[in-house]
């Protein structure tokens, strides 16, 4: 029995492998999570005490364009999730990954676990319903949270009127592993201590020759303007 990690690949899954080195990181051909048979076998032949669930259909593009998948992905998944953890009924520990973008982020407001979320595109709305499936499951800790992997910025240019209170994906993993030794419940945001914009936050990356853009250069689904959290339950993080 251990820790089991889903969404291995991802920046965060990624990671997440260096805080917990002895973890069980399942691929997506070992364990799908739109289906419940693969899940269900993998959960019941691993016997976690913990489970991490990170994996998700993140584009937010992507999620508005094939909105099936987005929700057979975010929501049915995490279902499907929580349904395996109750028939291996161990009370298995189970932190389900969201974001801050469940927000509205019209205003600067630093958003608390109290406040009422507003999602502005499907992607948010997905994240959101599964914040809602995993509360079917009492042993569990919804964090939410907004970061980048410390690498070069994948994009030419960043918005220098989008922001959030950003953390690195390694500042995140390293507040999960304190989430999980301390077994707390319910939400949680685990959050940077600066209010920063994207361009800011892409400068911090390392990456030269950045070009800066507005919200009225971009084109696409409804993006979240102010991702800043704030927290009443936990500390806050220097972005490093």
């Amino acid at each position: 029995m251990g820790v089991l990690i889903t969404g291995g690949s991802g920046a965060l899954g990624k990671s997440l492998k260096t805080v917990f080195k002895d973890a069980y990181f399942p691929t997506h051909a070992e364990m799908d999570i739109a289906n419940q048979d693969a899940i269900d076998k993998t959960i019941q032949d691993y016997k976690p005490n913990t489970l991490i669930h990170t994996a998700a259909l993140v584009d937010i593009r992507e999620c508005e364009d094939d909105k099936e998948k987005a929700w057979l992905t975010n929501v049915e998944g995490t279902q499907n999730i929580v349904n395996a953890l109750k028939k291996l009924n161990n009370n298995c520990y189970l932190i389900y990954m969201s974001t801050a973008c469940v927000f509205a982020g019209e205003n600067e407001k630093f958003y608390t676990e109290d406040d009422v979320p507003a999602p502005k595109n499907y992607y948010s709305f997905t994240k959101l319903c599964g914040e809602l499936v995993v509360r079917q499951y009492d042993n569990s800790c919804i964090i939410r949270t907004n970061f980048v992997p410390k690498e070069q910025w994948k994009y030419p240019e960043a918005f220098i009127d989008r922001f959030g209170t950003y953390l690195f994906s390694d500042n995140v993993a390293k507040g999960i592993s304190y989430v999980c030794k301390k077994k707390e419940k319910g939400i949680i945001h685990i959050v940077g201590d600066k209010r920063m914009s994207m361009y800011e936050l892409a400068l911090l990356t390392g990456t030269k020759n950045l070009r800066k853009m507005t919200l009225n250069d971009y084109e696409g689904p409804l993006l979240t303007i102010d991702m800043s959290l704030s927290t009443k339950k936990w500390e806050k993080y220097k972005i490093k």
